[in-house]
């Protein structure tokens, strides 16, 4: 029961990485249409932004993850004005232009930080394992997983109760309409772009104390977002949140019972195989765009 219970656990960390990876990037491409290959470049800079902060002020994690997310968002809302919004409704051109983006990102902190593996250190109250039914857990892999889920609820709060959201919604459906009642829609997608992107920088932050910050550490976590976000069915919030929840399991599962390596390569078999046969997600919505 022991052996059971800690690869539940494990699952559940894996699936919170992965959706804290993925919400950004659901967000962006169900709402904007835009297929956004610098997303992971966006989490590569939320776990140096830690970096920095820990190196030349000293920073615990709690005030880093918030400047995270401010930074990763302006750097977001900037290329959103700056390149992505002349894009729209240009599919290949806005896969190019963010693949474009992704490589100066990562060059650009080879120039400025550097190529070589960089550490972030885990806070000390969050270093130990506490007692979870019976199964000594990580206490950071439980603050990940308590994070997510409050990110998780304001997400949907922020989409589904807000005038924002509503705004969201209508330019989504239909632009003209929605700028007859007012409504700016430059300025929900630069907002859009800029939150998605700022999710993404704290998934950066939260990984970095886990593993090496690196330049290239990003390309992998947007592999793995794309998986979930197609698995969910693209434009369905609850269905990324069960696709990670169902790919963080398995491939908690296959690695505990084969390696790591080997897990990725069987989920990734899976998906494909998945998407064959459902092209539009297990968890597929549709919006009508006007």
């Amino acid at each position: 029961m022991s052996d059971i219970l800690n690869q539940v656990f494990t699952g559940l960390s894996l699936a919170s990485i992965l959706l804290l990876v993925s919400l950004g990037l659901a967000i962006i491409y169900g709402t904007m249409g835009v297929i956004n290959l610098a997303h992971g470049e966006f989490v590569m800079l939320g776990a140096y932004t830690v970096w920095f902060l820990q190196k030349n002020f000293g920073l615990d994690l709690l005030p880093c993850l918030v400047v995270s997310f401010f930074a990763v968002a302006a750097a977001g809302w900037l290329i959103e004005r700056l390149i992505v919004r002349h894009l729209y409704k240009r599919p290949l051109d806005t896969i190019l232009a963010t693949w474009g983006v992704s490589v100066i990102l990562q060059q650009g902190i080879r120039l400025t930080a550097g190529a070589e593996l960089r550490y972030v250190k885990m806070p000390g109250w969050l270093s130990n394992a506490v007692p979870v039914l019976g199964v000594e857990v990580s206490a950071y892999r439980i603050f990940i997983f308590v994070l997510t889920l409050l990110l998780l609820a304001a997400t949907y709060l922020l989409f589904a109760r807000t005038r924002y959201g509503f705004s969201l919604r209508a330019v989504t459906q239909n632009q003209e309409v929605s700028r007859c009642f007012g409504i700016n829609a430059a300025r929900v997608y630069s907002l859009t772009f800029a939150y998605g992107a700022g999710l993404a920088g704290v998934a950066g932050a939260l990984i970095a104390p886990l593993k090496s910050v690196s330049p290239d550490m990003g390309t992998g976590a947007v592999i793995d977002a794309f998986m979930v976000v197609v698995m969910g069915g693209v434009a369905s919030l609850m269905g990324t949140v069960a696709s990670a929840a169902i790919i963080g399991q398995v491939s908690g599962l296959l690695a505990f019972v084969y390696n790591d390596t080997v897990a990725k390569a069987l989920v990734f078999f899976g998906v494909v195989i998945l998407i064959r046969f459902m092209p539009e997600g297990i968890f597929s919505v549709r919006v009508r765009r006007g």
